[in-house]
């Protein structure tokens, strides 16, 4: 698959099978496999993931809301509405709806519902983070808590902690913990730096927490228009090349492949491309088989909004690691 005539394959569903057929079905206005699908889903990572990208389907029908009225005392239905409803809020806030405020109301009392329903699960907690993000000056007062250490900002802490109990180390929790430290409107890039450390200091080796300082150098590469530059020593830094490596022998070396995150997948390989790590970067080519996701490698074109250029670039960088 390394030859010129290769070309990437982008699914929300990556190696997972069965939730690639649940979102066939999805698509098709029924609710019955994705239902059945999430009954049969072990822990509490495969359910955070797999709530998630059912939502980003569902989100543009009522999909949900009709397996909620046909098993109105299903909590599975239930937390797929959170998910749903909060998915809206933060699209219609991504493009300034006049509803915004409407929709996050409505995600609100929903996060605060299914919290009451399934008070075991970690996604009402991880929802309500999420919509932490649109609140960007901090009028709630439950995100502007006092950080749990130093070089850390006020924040939503007692709601990742809330996550944290009921999941450790939860993969979207802390993600969603830093793109609210991204909309704080009196924030900065070091704020993310430090806290993408503070969590990766307390990962155990396996985690896929290992994988945050990826994501915000790639934010960092973004805002200072890195790709513009005639000399790029972005990637080739030593605290860049020390990222990539930890990444790699803390996280993806003890993650098995059906398990790991695409775009944990994708930005390992792009900072170890980066560093000049090919060898290193061909491992995890190899690992992501026929897929791949625009981000991290849009960046790296002057039109982040073309996925062609993205496409092209993922797949010069695949090629120079596994055709050396």
């Amino acid at each position: 698959m390394a030859g010129h005539g290769f070309r990437p394959v982008y699914h929300p569903a990556g190696h997972d099978h069965a939730l690639r057929h649940a979102l066939q079905d999805l698509r098709t206005g029924r609710w019955v496999s994705m239902a059945r699908l999430l009954d049969e889903t072990p822990g509490w990572a495969d359910w955070t993931r797999r709530t998630q990208v059912l939502a980003t389907v569902a989100a543009g029908s009522d999909v949900v809301q009709t397996w909620r009225t046909e098993q109105p005392d299903s909590v599975p239905a239930a937390v797929m509405h959170t998910r749903v409803a909060v998915e809206r809020a933060v699209r219609a806030h991504r493009g300034g709806h006049p509803r915004t405020r409407e929709l996050w109301q409505e995600a609100w009392t929903a996060c605060r519902d299914s919290a009451e329903w399934a008070p075991a699960d970690p996604v009402p907690w991880i929802c309500l983070l999420a919509l932490a993000a649109l609140d960007d000056r901090q009028r709630m007062s439950e995100h502007r808590l006092a950080p749990p250490g130093p070089m850390l900002p006020p924040g939503p802490w007692g709601l990742l902690a809330e996550a944290e109990r009921r999941d450790p180390q939860n993969r979207e929790a802390h993600h969603r913990m830093l793109q609210f430290l991204y909309a704080r409107r009196s924030g900065s890039l070091s704020e993310a730096v430090n806290y993408a450390q503070w969590a990766v200091g307390s990962a155990p080796t396996g985690s896929a927490l290992h994988a945050l300082p990826l994501y915000v150098r790639v934010e960092r590469y973004r805002r200072e228009r890195g790709h513009t530059h005639a000399l790029d020593l972005h990637w080739v830094a030593e605290d860049a090349l020390r990222d990539a490596q930890h990444a790699l022998h803390d996280w993806f070396l003890f993650c098995g492949t059906a398990e790991a995150s695409l775009l944990d997948l994708n930005h390992l390989a792009h900072a170890l491309f980066g560093a000049q790590c090919f060898a290193d970067a061909a491992r995890v080519f190899e690992a992501l088989g026929p897929y791949y996701t625009v981000l991290p490698w849009a960046h790296r074109t002057d039109r982040p909004d073309d996925r062609g250029l993205a496409t092209e670039v993922f797949v010069r960088a695949r090629a120079r690691c596994l055709d050396p």
